[in-house]
């Protein structure tokens, strides 16, 4: 790649290095200078411009990102398609990231404009979470380069977590607190079924070996947790020493995460639910009866998504192994005031052909003077809403120019005839790494008021969605959580295929119709200009 500053009148066909203000206009890097261009800045007395230039043997930074990316999605891991330079990587389903850090070494070694990052091996995901994220520094990468990348690429998954059966054993002595068997019973209870998985409370028994083994051999779930009276400091103490009487082997006594320290781990005979050497038996630590997270959670986590954990990987865990802040009486976190959420933002999809209209282009059609969305913008820019990312597709040039030069950023739908999904998928993955949440508005609906936006910004829960006496319309909010399973869609269809999706879905009382409005044709165009 060539890379300097070249009179304007030769920098045709490069690539726009860094933002240049033409006249009052800005222009954003990485636009491709056209003739139109060079004539634009060579009138506003701009005599050199700072371009990139491609060889002929480089590939494109978004080629590049989209290569390597799609290498190194596995099981369970969605590539998602790649802007400025950057292509993400999201969980398909919630459970443990699956990373090999040499590979992720030997790529970022290969040239510096080419990275990866990732999670942490072994992290907790949820469906929808960005896993990793390959970023190309500069405008292209040689594409010897890019195939040591691709050659060097371990799969990156997600091991699902599985609905299993879980028993808690408790064990008792004289003046056991029966409310803090309850809480205990209660905290697991919601450690479990945030899993997905089923928590079976089995009888308390005494806390003695004879006892524990009994009520461990008498357990047919997929994993037993026993809570032990009292702590467990050596391999002859009641807890391992009852998985032995029942039949089991101890695996580790004892692991480098705080807190967490006095975990038992063993296993009894064979799992005929997951693919683990036996069944595994955990003697909690005593910070377990705590929610904060704890090494019991990171072992129960890697079980229940089918992933061993020996006494080797326990001891592995050390390094990274203090959990910050997880067990003070006074923890920073709780002191502070908690982040504020991103920025909720909005996605114009403006990218399809109009083919119902006769030959006109709906969005340029005008309505009150101005091309219909053109009001679409001007009500988001009203709303107090940052500059949207606009779709773009068929007709491409004219749309752009009837958005003058209201605040944007623009994406081009390539594939946008393969449809609606197609267009929402290259909004999505254009938009702006801090927005928490986007509104996705249609092109055509320019009787959108700016307080419904705003109201929609604002409203809790994952989604919300504009109701109008009782049907919901358009547009709806998607916290970025979503945003993997939008980008997932094919087809003709819109982000309302997944709102049974939502764990939490908000609807907004609009203040009129037009969150009903569907210009489409002659006729509906006929009838808003009727309305005046």
């Amino acid at each position: 790649m060539i890379f300097g500053t070249l009179p304007t009148a030769e920098a045709e066909g490069a690539i726009l290095a860094h933002s240049q203000l033409v006249g009052t206009t800005r222009w954003s890097k990485g636009r491709f200078l056209s003739a139109a261009d060079i004539a634009a800045a060579t009138a506003a007395g701009i005599a050199g411009l700072t371009v990139a230039r491609l060889a002929a043997s480089d590939v494109a930074e978004d080629a590049a990102a989209a290569a390597l990316a799609a290498a190194l999605a596995g099981t369970g891991v969605a590539a998602l398609p790649a802007a400025h330079g950057r292509a993400n990587l999201a969980a398909r389903h919630a459970g443990i990231a699956v990373i090999d850090p040499g590979a992720v070494a030997a790529i970022n070694a290969i040239d510096e404009a080419l990275t990866l990052a990732t999670l942490a091996p072994g992290a907790r995901v949820a469906a929808g979470e960005i896993v990793a994220t390959v970023k190309v520094i500069r405008y292209a990468v040689a594409a010897e380069a890019l195939a040591a990348a691709r050659a060097a690429a371990a799969p990156i998954a997600v091991a699902p977590f599985r609905p299993l059966d879980i028993a808690l054993i408790a064990t008792t002595l004289e003046g056991t607190s029966e409310k803090g068997l309850a809480k205990t019973a209660r905290i697991t209870r919601e450690r479990v079924e945030a899993l997905g998985c089923r928590l079976i409370e089995a009888p308390s028994c005494r806390h003695d070996e004879t006892a524990l083994a009994g009520a461990i051999a008498a357990s047919d779930a997929d994993i037993i947790l026993i809570v032990g009276a009292s702590a467990t400091v050596d391999r002859g103490d009641v807890v391992p020493a009852a998985i032995v009487a029942a039949g089991g082997q101890v695996e580790r006594l004892g692991m480098p995460v705080d807190p967490g320290n006095l975990l038992c781990l063993g296993r009894l005979g064979d799992s005929p639910v997951i693919d683990l050497p036996g069944r595994p038996v955990i003697g909690l630590p005593g910070c377990a009866r705590s929610p904060k997270r704890n090494g019991f959670d990171i072992v129960l986590e890697r079980l229940v998504a089918g992933l061993a954990v020996t006494s080797a990987d326990i001891a592995a865990m050390g390094a990274g192994g203090l959990l910050p802040e997880a067990e003070r009486p006074e923890p920073r976190a709780t002191m502070m005031a908690a982040p504020a959420p991103g920025p909720v933002g909005a996605i114009i999809l403006a990218a399809g052909r109009s083919s119902r209209m006769g030959g006109e282009h709906k969005l340029l059609a005008a309505w009150q003077g101005k091309p219909l969305v053109a009001h679409v913008a001007d009500a988001i820019a009203a709303a107090g809403l940052p500059a949207p990312v606009v779709v773009l597709g068929a007709r491409a040039a004219e749309v752009r120019a009837a958005l003058a030069d209201r605040p944007a950023h623009y994406v081009v739908a390539e594939d946008y005839e393969d449809g609606l999904s197609r267009s929402l998928r290259a909004g999505i993955a254009a938009v702006p790494s801090d927005w928490s949440a986007a509104l996705v508005c249609l092109g055509d609906m320019p009787r959108l008021e700016p307080q419904l936006l705003a109201a929609l910004a604002a409203a809790p829960g994952d989604v919300a969605v504009p109701v109008w006496n009782g049907k919901r319309g358009n547009p709806v909010r998607w916290s970025r959580p979503h945003f993997a399973l939008l980008m997932a869609l094919e087809g003709d269809v819109g982000g309302k295929a997944v709102l049974a999706d939502a764990a939490t879905l908000t609807e907004v009382s609009a203040p009129s119709d037009a969150v009903l409005d569907d210009i489409d044709t002659p006729e509906a165009l006929a009838a808003l200009r009727a309305r005046g």
